[in-house]
Formats: C-alpha cells, sequence, structure tokens
C-alpha cells in the first residue's frame, strides 16, 4: 500500500479510503467485518462512514457496525485513520425536530457524542461536514470544534461537497481564531464528472487541503457497465436508478463505450483504470472505494498497481476531457 500526508497536514493515510456506505443497506455485519479486515490486512488505513449511513429507519447502523469491530480488538483502533460526517438530520423520516441538524455549535455537540457511541471510540481522527449550512456562521462552528478539539473528541476537521468559496471561507474563519481549518474535502470527483476541477481543486490546493474523491466509478458507468449489460451481469447500482438513466444519454453512453473499447485494446479493467486515474490527478490524497463483497476490494487494490502511460492519459483526456480550471473554463 502507498501512503501520502492528509493535505497539509502530518497525518499519514493509505491512497485509497475505505467506503463504508454499504454496511448495512448491502452487507451485513459478519460480510463487512470481513472487508474491513481485508482492508487492514491490505494496509488501508483510512475509513470513511458518516452518521446516516444505514438510510430510512437505520440511520447510524452503519457507525455501529464499524464501532462492534472495533471492540474485537483495540490494535484495529489504533491502526485506523477515521472519518465520520455530521449534517443531516437522524430522524428516520421526514422534517428534523429544530436543531437537529446542520451545523450549529448545538447540533455539532449532539453529533458528535452520538457518532462516538455508535462508533465505540473516544475520538474521531477526521470530523467532516457532510454538506455546507448557509444558516450558521463559521466563527460558531470553529469555537464548536475548537472545544471538541480540546475534549480530545476530535483531531481534525474537514468538509464534503463544500464548493471552493466556501472552502476558502471556511478556512480563512479558522486561520483567524489561530486554528488549523479543514485539512480536507471530500468531493464528486471522476472521469464522467470533472467540475470539482473548476473551483473546488483548485481552492483545495491552495489552502492545503487533501482532495478525497467519492463516487470514483460514477456509480457504476466506470466500472464496465455496457460489458456487463451485453452480458446479462449488470449489478444492482447499474442496472437501474441513476446509471440507467444516464445511459439513456446517447452522448454519454457513446463515451462509454469509447472508454470500455480503449481499455479493452490495451487489455486493462474499466473500474481499475478509474480509479488509477484519480490517482494520477493533482491534490488527490486518495479515491473513495465502497466494496460491498471482498472479491470487490481485490480488485481496488490492483488500481494501486496500476502505472498508466502519458499516451493512455491523453487518450482519456479525448473521451472524457475536463472544464478546465475556472475562469479559463469559461472563455468564449
Amino acid at each position: 500500500m502507498e501512503y501520502t500526508q492528509l493535505g497539509r497536514t502530518g497525518l499519514k493515510v493509505s491512497r485509497l479510503v475505505l467506503g463504508t456506505m454499504n454496511f448495512g443497506p448491502q452487507t451485513d455485519e459478519a460480510g463487512s467485518h470481513a472487508i474491513m479486515d481485508a482492508a487492514l490486512g491490505a494496509g488501508i488505513n483510512f475509513f470513511d462512514t458518516a452518521n446516516v449511513y444505514g438510510w430510512g429507519e437505520n440511520k447510524g447502523r452503519t457507525e455501529e457496525i464499524i464501532g462492534s469491530w472495533f471492540a474485537r480488538g483495540s490494535e484495529r483502533r489504533d491502526k485506523v485513520v477515521l472519518a465520520t460526517k455530521m449534517y443531516g438530520s437522524m430522524a428516520p423520516d421526514g422534517p428534523a425536530w429544530p436543531n437537529h441538524d446542520k451545523l450549529s455549535a448545538v447540533n455539532i455537540r449532539r453529533a458528535v457524542e452520538a457518532s462516538l457511541r455508535r462508533l465505540n471510540t473516544d475520538y474521531i481522527d477526521v470530523y467532516q461536514f457532510h454538506h455546507i449550512d448557509r444558516d450558521t456562521p463559521f466563527d460558531e462552528i470553529w469555537q464548536a470544534i475548537d472545544v471538541l478539539i480540546k475534549q480530545g473528541k476530535i483531531v481534525y476537521a474537514a468538509s464534503s461537497n463544500f464548493p471552493g468559496y466556501k472552502i476558502a471561507q471556511a478556512n480563512e474563519a479558522a486561520a483567524r481564531r489561530g486554528m488549523v481549518g479543514l485539512v480536507s474535502e471530500q468531493c464528486l470527483y471522476n472521469l464522467v464528472e470533472r467540475r470539482a476541477e473548476m473551483e473546488v481543486i483548485p481552492a483545495a490546493q491552495e489552502y492545503g487541503l487533501g482532495v478525497i474523491p467519492w463516487s470514483p466509478l460514477h456509480g457504476g458507468l466506470l466500472g464496465g457497465v455496457l460489458r456487463k449489460e451485453r452480458e446479462g451481469a449488470a449489478g444492482p447500482r447499474s442496472g437501474g436508478g441513476r446509471a440507467a438513466e444516464a445511459l439513456a444519454d446517447s452522448e454519454l453512453r457513446e463515451k462509454i463505450q469509447a472508454y470500455e473499447n480503449l481499455l479493452e485494446k490495451h487489455g486493462l479493467q474499466p473500474g481499475e483504470v478509474a480509479l488509477a486515474w484519480l490517482l494520477t490527478r493533482p491534490g488527490v490524497t486518495g479515491p473513495i472505494v465502497g466494496p460491498r463483497t471482498a472479491e470487490q476490494l481485490d480488485s481496488a487494490l490492483r488500481a494501486i498497481e496500476l502505472e498508466l502511460g502519458e499516451e493512455l492519459l491523453a487518450e482519456l483526456d479525448a473521451i472524457f476531457p475536463g472544464p478546465g480550471p475556472s475562469p479559463e473554463a469559461f472563455a468564449w
């Protein structure tokens, strides 16, 4: 396994991040434990989750599964860089009770205590804001985070789904308080969806944040979906929902087909190349992989050893051209 520092911090993390969103909804507790065992055995030390994972009436279930895994041995918690998120309501359905969502100091305090209980730990390494809160000033947010850091309940704070200007606002507010500020940004980024290159990634690099791409296979579209469709082996994510809707776009379908044809010519697996491509991108710490099985984890691990030549990278850019940074991306 390769390791890198998380943004401008001294924290060393693996270049693949184990995403746990499927733990509970897609993979039972025993299967989830097996995946975490395999990930740690392969050297993956960065685990990502969120308080709302488990979804619906089972929100919090994913954190509980991780907590039960930690309970099986103290060395596990010592080896893992644990990241979780807060923002959304933990109510099973319907609107949140007032002050039970978003980034008020009251909800940050409530959310971290609940996550610590579910995760069976006394501290969280990277505590992430799952979304921006337009109603709460950063001075209030950072005051709440400062208290948690001093209490030893969290070590670092980070963002997810923040636009570039919010990354700047957050870190400028933290600097005024003499705080480290955000250390990473978790954003949607892959070969198909490259808009993060316009402002989010430049802002993250300017302020020294590590970039953690989520949905690196774009919901399965970059995992050989058309080949699986022909073979009648489309999985649950590629066979319906957003992926199916996306493939109804003839232009995108043509790009996906060109992508699969190109990699077939080179004897490469689409999913592995999609991950390996992200590992070549400036500012990227490591993509989040969310395996439902140990076999899917094995495929992701192979991406670490895959070297993409300049010619192949150029061919990938020709199929999925990025917009480039702004304002040049808006030039006539």
